[in-house]
This record gives structure tokens, C-alpha cells and sequence, in this order.
């Protein structure tokens, strides 16, 4: 008996793991035909909640999500059923810039069920369903605390599911999130019809028309040759449905065809226009780069002129000042003329004050000071050679017109007191004698 349980448990155990090996190969076997026809018919027309494909495939695919889903266990300790949308939102929440929290913020989605079948229809008219799938996939910890072991999200299927959905990507989807589509109350249930065609071959339609054959002519001796009509419209059947299949296929693609010729003068048009943009941004370029290398020539010859120009002041600039020196070294006195001059007015200053004021005494400050410097010149032993130049410009500036001194402008070399003595005594024309006008002590030399 033990060994009997043991063989009824373990046919029992292969039984239920061929089982569930079918129904994933079922079940990935119809999400690739469905994927293959939504494919064929968007060459035609755009596929929104109308299209029998498409709501096919979405039940496809529901069903794939909910292939071994675990329940969920609430308060009491009883399982209750879930839905698929209970896994996508937590694994989905991660993948950047997702539809989730849209999702859930809809307002005619209010049960998961029609949350799940929204999710479908916003992830394909993103053309990131297949991005999802697989990042939902990549979670393998959150996967297994949603599904049971044997479910098509933990096999291998899933990687060629996400393959599959790839090609969804090249599809417009066009969806209304409002209608009657998403209605959670119902179960999505898969028509299998359109992918259950079969095709008898060659050798077994000839097989039946000879076994009609010998049917007929066992059937009596005396048979006509009218007893032979069934095998030949038979025949004639076949050949018709055949010519339809292949006129079918004609017209699908011949209809590709426009399609693809279509795109391709599209693609030209578009093709011609970005290479006449091309060669527009190229003048433009051309052109810019002329006018810089202009503008460049110019400013470089801008900046030599005014370098020729900066070289031209500076040469004024140090010429003026040279000038200047020259000038201003040949108008002023020489130190010694204004020492002696300085001398010559403290001395008539103290005679003033003494009383011994001569008016015929000396004619101008001029003689009083050539007479101080002679006599200071002649008793420094270290000088002997100015004596004769300082009478050669006696004599010199005997014969010339008094001109004004500068002495007044800048004041003496080497006493400020006797400049203020000198102007002092001027304005009081102490100095002057009725008949003879005092000159200025600098003389300005020629």
C-alpha cells in the first residue's frame, strides 16, 4: 500500500508539472501569435479599443500576469485574490518617469482589476511596456513574494516575453481611458479561434481523393461516369480555396507595398529637405566665416594704425618735454645770480635801517648785486676763472632793456624772505629815486 501511494503521489507530481508546463507554453505560444497579428494589422490601420487583435492581446497578457499570482491573506487568515496591478505598482514605482501615480490618481479606475488593464493600455501608447516587463522582471526578491513557483514571470518564458513585447514599440496605439474597457467586474477571456487554423498538406488531400475513387467504383458495376463528379468538385474546391489563399496573400502585399513606397517618399521628401537645410546652414557658415576673417583684417589693421599713431605721440610727447626743459632751464636764473641778488637787497635793506641811504649811491639792485658777487668772488680763492664771466655778463646785460624776472613767479633758490623783502620794498617804491626806476633783480638773459 505504501508503495502504491507512493506511485499515485508521484504520477500525481508529473502530472501536475506537465500541466503547468503546457499552460505556460500555451500561454507564451498565443502572446507571440497575438503580437504577430497586432503587428499585421497596424500596417492598415491604427489599433485603439475597437480592434479584436488588440483587445485578444490584452487578455493575453492579463492572464500571462496572472499566471500563478499569489493571494493575499488578510486579517482573518483567509486568502483572498489579487490582481496583477498589486505587483506592477511596486515594482514599476522605480522605473524613472513612470504612469503609476497617474494611474492610481484615475477616477473611473477604481478597482485594481481596471487600474491592471489602464497600466496596459498608457505603458503601449508610451511604447515602454516592454521597459517595464523587464525591469519588474530584473526585482527577482519582489517577484517571488508575489508569485508561486512554476508562474511564467519566474521561468524562461519571461525573458522571451519581454523580447515579444519589444516589437510593440514600432506601433501607434490609440486608446480612450473612459470607456467601457476598463471595467474591472468582468474576467478577460482569450478567443483562441483566430490561431487555431489547420492546414491539410498535399499528400493527405491526394490520399482522400483516391480513397473517394475506390468508393465510387466498388460502389456498382454498372456506375457511370457521372460517379466521378464528387472527387473532381472535390478537387475543384480545393483548388478554389488555394487561389483564394494566394490572392489574399497577393492583395496583403500588395497593399504592403504601397505602405513601404509610401514611407520611402516620405523619406525622400524629408531626405530632400534636410539636405537642402544642410546646404543653407552651410552658405550661412560660409558667409560667417568670410565676414569674420573681414572683420578680423580690419580690426588688425585698426590696431597697427593706432600703434603707429601711440608711437607718433609718444616721440611729440618727449620732444615737447625736452622743449620744455630747454626752455624752462635757459628762462630761469642761475643759483649763484639769485644768491647774489638775495645779498645785494639785505644789504641795501640794512643801510635802509642804518641811515645810510645813498640814492646816487647805485642805480638798480642789478649793480649792487654785480659788485657783492664780484667782491664774494674775489676773496674765495677757489674761483679766480668766473670773475672774467661774471663782467662779461655785466657788460652784456648793460647794453640790453630790462625785461621782467621770473623771480617774481617762483621766488628764490634759497631764501623765501627775500623775495617777500624785494616785494616789499617795491610796493613801497623805497627803492626808486625821483629821476631813476628800479628793475626787478632777475633779468631774464636772452
Amino acid at each position: 500500500m505504501a508503495s502504491l501511494s507512493l506511485g499515485l503521489n508521484f504520477s500525481r507530481k508529473k502530472s501536475m508539472a506537465r500541466n503547468a508546463a503546457v499552460e505556460r507554453k500555451n500561454l507564451i505560444t498565443v502572446c507571440r501569435f497575438s503580437v504577430k497579428t497586432l503587428i499585421d494589422r497596424s500596417c492598415f490601420e491604427t489599433i485603439d479599443d475597437s480592434c479584436s487583435e488588440f483587445t485578444n492581446f490584452a487578455a493575453i497578457l492579463e492572464q500571462v500576469l496572472s499566471h500563478r499570482l499569489k493571494g493575499q491573506i488578510n486579517w482573518f487568515g483567509y486568502e483572498s485574490p489579487r490582481s496583477f496591478w498589486d505587483f506592477i505598482r511596486v515594482v514599476c514605482s522605480k522605473v524613472p518617469h513612470n504612469c503609476i501615480s497617474s494611474i492610481e490618481n484615475m477616477e473611473n479606475a477604481s478597482s485594481s482589476r481596471a487600474k491592471g488593464r489602464a497600466w496596459i493600455r498608457v505603458a503601449l501608447m508610451e511604447k515602454r511596456l516592454s521597459e517595464y516587463i523587464s525591469t519588474s522582471l530584473r526585482d527577482i526578491k519582489t517577484t517571488r513574494r508575489y508569485y508561486e513557483d512554476g508562474a511564467i514571470v519566474l521561468g524562461e518564458e519571461a525573458n522571451m516575453l519581454a523580447g515579444m513585447l519589444l516589437g510593440l514599440n514600432a506601433i501607434d496605439f490609440s486608446f480612450c481611458l473612459k470607456g467601457e474597457s476598463l471595467d474591472g467586474n468582468c474576467p478577460a477571456v482569450i478567443d483562441y479561434t483566430p490561431y487555431l487554423k489547420f492546414t491539410q498538406s498535399s499528400e493527405s488531400i491526394s490520399s482522400d481523393e483516391e480513397e473517394l475513387r475506390t468508393l465510387g467504383s466498388s460502389g456498382s458495376e454498372g456506375s457511370t461516369p457521372e460517379n466521378v463528379g464528387p472527387p473532381f468538385m472535390t478537387d475543384e474546391h480545393s483548388w478554389y480555396n488555394k487561389c483564394k489563399r494566394v490572392e489574399q496573400k497577393f492583395r496583403l502585399a500588395l497593399e504592403q507595398k504601397g505602405y513601404l513606397e509610401e514611407l520611402v517618399r516620405l523619406r525622400e521628401a524629408q531626405l530632400a529637405e534636410s539636405v537642402a537645410q544642410n546646404k543653407l546652414v552651410l552658405q550661412r557658415m560660409e558667409e560667417t566665416d568670410l565676414n569674420h576673417k573681414l572683420e578680423k583684417e580690419q580690426l588688425e589693421f585698426i590696431i597697427l594704425e593706432l600703434q603707429d599713431q601711440l608711437a607718433v605721440l609718444k616721440h611729440n610727447d618727449l620732444r615737447s618735454r625736452q622743449e620744455l626743459t630747454a626752455h624752462l632751464t635757459n628762462q630761469w636764473p642761475s643759483p649763484g645770480a639769485l644768491d647774489a641778488d638775495a645779498v645785494a637787497l639785505e644789504t641795501l635793506l640794512y643801510r635802509k635801517q642804518c641811515g645810510q641811504w645813498d640814492e646816487h649811491s647805485f642805480q638798480s639792485l642789478e649793480q649792487l648785486s654785480t659788485e657783492i658777487s664780484l667782491s664774494s668772488t674775489s676773496l674765495d680763492p677757489l674761483h679766480p676763472q668766473k670773475e672774467g664771466v661774471g663782467r662779461h655778463g655785466n657788460s652784456k646785460s648793460d647794453g640790453k632793456e630790462d625785461t621782467p624776472s621770473l623771480l617774481g613767479l617762483c621766488g628764490s633758490l634759497t631764501s623765501m624772505t627775500s623775495y617777500k623783502s624785494l616785494t616789499s620794498l617795491k610796493s613801497s617804491e623805497c627803492l626808486a629815486s625821483p629821476n631813476t626806476e628800479i628793475t626787478s633783480p632777475g633779468l631774464t638773459p636772452s
